[in-house]
């Protein structure tokens, strides 16, 4: 007790002495990756950005996180981030900015935890190295300049982490209770993937306190009581409340918050079975390439198609767009196929792999010698907690069956806690010549440069052969030359080992500023080259990768420059149109979209890169589809007559953009990915015969239970003719791929 006692004494005394200065230049650079030029994204992800917009207009809204102004359908996922985003839109305006600026501050705030968690136990360098490779890691700053969920998920789980050692240094149950706690909030972030941290937290705690087993384990199943008891308390609120008196549950299929908990937000992710009413879509990865349409949300296909565009190298116009990488299948959204080395395949490994074989090297290292038994010195204890962190984690994403790149941020703190550590303790084993230790050092420089060069060899066409070249030539020689000066202890050789890491950060700093150079995606944010298309992979040997959306991709009918027949986007095998892009089934208007010209027979046109660029400075990037068509909400407007909704469309995609712009109700009948069984024919009828709706905007056919109510609309509706509300200007362009119909509908 008394040990204990003097560590919290010595926490206190550190913590008055004077600011790291090493520390600011690190902050700094953590504030220009996740702060410059946020103010530019107009939109952010729509789907979240409108649901922030509803919920700034009750208090009924912004405690379901209802999407829509109408409360019809909440979002996918729980409220705690958007609660947030809410809050400051309220204090500062509502933009795209300011429902960004939380998840990056929340960036900036993990570098600065992952400091003050690693310098306590193992040096003030090891911290600052920590921070530092936190902060370049591509992914970090990539998510955390957007509204997703995850930046603000990782710096409340590093704030549970940071009450865990507290609780373990102080020997207060209070602490214990609080982080545990601290993870049922970050459940209502974003449910399950929360809980990856859990192995870390128990094998830490029984690792690390010195009470009685009995203790222990009553002290670990009340803290477990207490987190399930947050994590399900908006849930039970929720589903207890009549189904009349709330919005559905966006994306679950019996409208409760727990079957979208542990079914769609959580074993789905794993097995890859985004199954819509009951009908599974789990497919090889080849298969899921091609038909990602029928798997996944709406606006994810199309940042995959648009992907698709980016990834192809181009020679001459006639060229046809091919399968991204020349054919070679990388799994849904590029994030590799299942397996052990999956996090070391394309796609994944430039956003979160830089420094992994550094991090293996550095594990061997900081457990040297270590027995089973122990007794475990704190280095070693905390070094557990990580790689019960790191192990779990890593082995969900090389297996998982469905996830997006961004989530990889969930690696990040680990990765670069070992990255800080290790660094520390593989120079002190180098400097002290202890034995076999003394080569890890050498060895994980030279084998962190070899996968660095791997990683940005399929972007030579962007980056060019010289810094694929110099990190390769740089990290074989600092190697060799700290292998043979071994011996020698001198200020070269200091230098030669800070040389050294500053080769292996240089090209991760380099990817964790593309969203800067090339434009970012909020809908699928990932870093790289071709940042602004949101799938990472090899970008185009001939595309500006400075072209805003999904790589300066146009809809099918814009009027863009280039509108050659030749560029067409190559249909999944097997397809018999002649290399042409097919409207969505149903749709019967040549795959265009709304306001778009008819003249293209449903070919997916490549833009040159002068007409591809936003007039605006604003960036638009929450979708292919984020623009408003000014004339069809013209002619809504004048026509309403009292309605509730403004119109009714299939999902999310087209409704986003007029909430944002309006602010007014627009229903999304089969919510996010309309697939969503919200409607029925006769629920339908009865909010026409009430005057809640009238005009109804559909593109091709109705996704799981819609089919019903789409076929009704359409037999029971007046088509308005497109005259009166489509624009010719592709800059008003609107709504899901494919063409639409506008209908209206009045029953007595």
């Amino acid at each position: 007790m008394k040990h204990m006692n003097s560590e919290v004494k010595e926490e206190r005394t550190s913590n008055k002495k004077r600011i790291d200065l090493f520390l600011v230049p690190i902050v700094l650079i953590a504030a220009f990756l996740n702060l410059f030029k946020i103010w530019t994204d107009e939109y952010a992800n729509a789907y979240y950005t409108a649901a922030v917009k509803s919920m700034l207009q009750s208090f009924h809204n912004f405690f379901y996180a209802s999407f829509d102004p109408g409360g019809y359908v909440t979002i996918d996922k729980p409220p705690v981030v958007f609660w947030i985003q809410t809050i400051s839109a309220k204090i500062f305006g509502f933009h795209g900015w300011s429902v960004i600026l939380p998840q990056a501050l929340a960036g900036i705030g993990s570098v600065l935890l992952l400091y003050v968690l690693v310098k306590r136990t193992f040096g003030v360098w090891a911290g600052r190295f920590a921070a530092l490779a936190m902060a370049l890691t591509p992914i970090v700053p990539a998510v955390s300049r957007t509204n997703n969920i995850d930046s603000m998920l990782v710096f409340t789980l590093l704030v549970a982490t940071w009450m865990l050692f507290r609780a373990v240094r102080t020997a207060k149950f209070g602490w214990v209770l609080a982080a545990f706690a601290m993870i049922g909030v970050a459940f209502n972030m974003k449910m399950l993937q929360a809980y990856m941290v859990l192995p870390a937290f128990y094998v830490f705690y029984v690792v690390a306190t010195k009470i009685t087993w009995k203790k222990k384990i009553a002290f670990l199943t009340t803290a477990t009581a207490l987190m399930l008891a947050v994590s399900v308390s908006w849930a039970v609120v929720v589903d207890s409340t009549s189904a009349d008196k709330r919005p559905y549950m966006g994306s679950s299929q019996t409208n409760s918050v727990l079957e979208l908990a542990f079914g769609y937000n959580g074993i789905n992710r794993l097995t890859g079975n985004t199954s819509v009413t009951g009908s599974s879509h789990k497919q090889p990865a080849q298969a899921q390439q091609q038909t990602a349409s029928s798997e996944t949300k709406q606006t994810s296909n199309s940042n995959a198609e648009s992907s698709q565009s980016s990834n192809q190298s181009k020679s001459s116009s006639s060229q046809k767009m091919q399968a991204p990488d020349g054919g070679n299948q990388n799994g849904m959204f590029n994030t590799g196929n299942p397996g052990p080395f999956r996090l070391f395949q394309k796609g994944l490994s430039d956003q979160i792999s830089w420094l992994l074989p550094f991090v293996i090297f550095s594990i061997v290292g900081l457990f040297a010698g270590v027995k089973f038994k122990g007794p475990y010195t704190a280095k070693q204890k905390e070094s557990l907690f990580w790689l019960a962190w790191l192990l779990p984690v890593a082995v969900f994403f090389s297996i998982a069956g469905f996830f997006h790149q961004y989530y990889l941020i969930m690696l990040a703190p680990p990765i670069a806690a070992f990255a800080g550590a290790g660094a520390v303790a593989l120079w002190s084993m180098y400097k002290q010549h202890n034995g076999w230790k003394s080569w890890l050092l050498p060895s994980g420089i030279l084998t962190t440069a070899a996968l660095q060069v791997y990683i940005m060899s399929p972007y030579v066409s962007s980056i060019g052969v010289a810094p694929i070249a110099g990190v390769g030539a740089l990290g074989v020689i600092l190697a060799l030359v700290l292998a043979i000066r071994k011996e020698r202890k001198n200020s070269v050789t200091n230098y030669l080992g800070v040389a050294a890491m500053v080769v292996l950060l240089a090209m991760p700093a380099y990817w964790a500023m593309t969203p800067i150079i090339y434009g970012g995606n909020s809908m699928l944010p990932a870093a790289g080259p071709d940042s602004s298309s949101g799938m990472g992979g090899p970008p185009s040997t001939a595309t500006n990768s400075k072209q805003s959306g999904f790589n300066g991709m146009q809809p099918p009918g814009s009027s863009g420059s280039n509108s050659s027949s030749n560029n067409q986007m190559q249909p999944p095998s097997g397809s018999s149109n002649n290399g042409q892009m097919q409207p969505p089934s149903g749709s019967s208007n040549s795959g265009q979209m709304p306001g778009g010209s008819s003249k293209n027979n449903g070919q997916m046109q490549m833009p040159s890169s002068s007409s591809s660029k936003l007039s605006s400075s604003k960036r638009k990037s929450g979708g292919m589809n984020a623009e408003v068509n000014t004339k069809l909400l013209n002619y809504l407007t004048k026509n309403n007559t009292g309605e509730k909704y403004l119109f009714a469309t299939t999902d999310s995609t087209s409704a986003a953009p007029y909430i944002i712009k309006t602010g007014k109700p627009v229903m999304a009948m089969g919510g996010f990915s309309g697939s969503d069984p919200i409607l029925t024919v006769s629920k339908l009828k009865s909010m026409i015969k009430k005057g809640e709706v009238k005009y109804f905007y559909l593109s091709g056919m109705g996704k799981g239970g819609q089919s019903d109510v789409i076929t009704w609309i359409k037999e029971n509706s007046k088509e308005i003719p497109s005259s009166k509300w489509q624009s010719t200007s592709s800059s008003s362009q609107q709504g899901p791929s494919g063409n639409g119909t506008l209908y209206e509908i009045t029953l007595k």
